[in-house]
C-alpha cells in the first residue's frame, strides 16, 4: 500500500476508495462482478498517482523556493560586498541612516520638552577659546593662574591666551607679558570690548583702519576672535615700536598718542603691568591688587595724569582722534 497522502487530490481519493467495498466481497459476503473489481482496483491507482503528483508538487515547490531565497540571498550579498567596497556609497548611507536615526530621536525629545537636543552641535567645543592650564609649563600656569584672579576670568580661556602670547611672542619677537599687559590694560581681557573710537577686542586695534590685516582671517569680524585680534594686535605693536625706535614710544603711536604731549600715563601702566607678570612668571610672590602705575610719560610737557584705577577695574584708555591713532600706520 502506498504511504500517507500528500496532498488535497490524494485525500479526496482515498476518501472515495475507502467507501467502497472490498476487492473480492461486498458486505453479505456475495462477491463482486468483474466489472466492480476493475472499477476498484482503477480508483485504487488513481488513489496512487494522485499522491505520487502531490508528492512531486510538493518537492517543486519546495526546490523552487530554496533556489529562490538562495538566489535572493546571492543578490543580497552581491550588493553588500559592492557598497562595501565604494567608500562614497558607505559614508551616504552611513549619513542617511544616522540622520534619520538623530532625527526620530529629535522629535522624541522636542515631544519631552528638551530643544537641547535639536540644538545640538558636537564640534562647538572646537570654537572655544580654552586650554586646560595643566597643558602650561610652569610659568605660563603661574601667569595664567595669577591673571585669572587678578582679571576675574575663567583660567581655561587665560590659559589659551597665555599660551599664544607665548606662540606668538616667540615668532615676533615681542616679550609675552608684554603682550598680556597690553592685553590686560586695553581690555581687561573682554573680548568684545570696544572704544568710544571703533578699538575692538582684545588688543582694542582699530578694526576699519586694519582692516586688510584682517582678509587672512576671513574679515573684519573676526576681530571678534580672541586669537585673531592677538595675533593682528602683535603685528600692529610691532609695527609701532619699528616706527617709533623704542618701547615706550611705540607703546605711545599704539595708544593713538604718538603726536600728543603725553600718553596720559599708558606706557607707565602697561610696563607697570609687565614687570608684575615677569615677576609671577619668575615664580615670585605678588598681590593680585598690586595698583597700576600713573606715571605719564612725557613727549614735549607733561600733563594732568589719569588717576588710579584698582586692579580688575583698568579701564581702556581715551585714545585719540582716528587721524591721531597709531592704528592709522600702514
Amino acid at each position: 500500500m502506498p504511504g500517507p497522502p500528500d496532498s488535497a487530490n490524494d485525500y479526496h481519493c482515498r476518501d472515495r476508495i475507502d467507501a467502497l467495498p472490498p476487492a473480492r466481497h461486498v458486505a453479505n459476503g456475495s462477491r463482486l462482478k468483474g466489472n466492480d473489481v476493475k472499477t476498484i482496483e482503477t480508483l485504487r491507482s488513481a488513489r496512487t498517482a494522485c499522491a505520487v503528483f502531490g508528492r512531486d508538487v510538493a518537492n517543486g515547490l519546495l526546490e523552487v523556493s530554496h533556489n529562490g531565497l538562495a538566489f535572493v540571498g546571492l543578490v543580497a550579498l552581491t550588493v553588500v560586498v559592492f557598497v562595501v567596497g565604494q567608500p562614497g556609497i558607505r559614508h551616504d548611507a552611513e549619513t542617511y541612516a544616522l540622520g534619520w536615526l538623530q532625527e526620530r530621536n529629535e522629535a522624541r525629545a522636542e515631544r519631552d520638552g528638551n530643544v537641547l537636543l535639536a540644538l545640538a552641535e558636537p564640534d562647538a567645543v572646537s570654537r572655544a577659546t580654552a586650554t586646560d592650564p595643566r597643558e602650561l609649563n610652569r610659568q605660563q600656569a603661574a601667569v595664567a593662574q595669577w591673571l585669572s584672579r587678578r582679571y576675574k576670568v575663567a583660567p581655561e580661556p587665560i590659559s589659551r591666551l597665555v599660551q599664544e602670547a607665548w606662540s606668538v611672542g616667540q615668532r615676533a619677537q615681542l616679550d609675552p607679558t608684554l603682550i598680556l599687559a597690553i592685553m590686560a590694560i586695553e581690555s581687561s581681557f573682554n573680548p568684545f570690548a570696544q572704544s568710544t573710537v571703533g578699538a575692538q577686542g582684545l588688543m582694542q586695534v582699530m578694526t576699519r583702519v586694519h582692516d586688510e590685516k584682517y582678509l587672512a582671517f576671513g574679515g573684519n569680524h573676526a576681530a571678534f576672535d580672541p586669537l585673531t585680534n592677538l595675533r593682528v594686535g602683535v603685528q600692529v605693536l610691532k609695527e609701532c615700536i619699528a616706527r617709533a625706535g623704542s618701547l615706550e614710544g611705540g607703546l605711545r603711536f599704539y595708544v593713538g598718542a604718538g603726536n600728543l604731549p603725553d600718553d596720559g600715563g599708558y606706557a607707565s601702566k602697561v610696563l607697570n603691568e609687565q614687570a608684575h607678570l615677569r615677576h609671577v612668571a619668575a615664580g615670585k610672590a605678588v598681590s593680585i591688587n598690586a595698583r597700576q602705575a600713573v606715571t605719564a610719560v612725557p613727549v614735549r610737557a607733561s600733563a594732568g595724569n589719569e588717576p588710579a584705577t584698582e586692579a580688575g577695574q583698568v579701564e581702556a584708555p581715551a585714545r585719540g582722534k582716528p587721524s591721531e591713532q597709531l592704528a592709522t600706520l600702514s
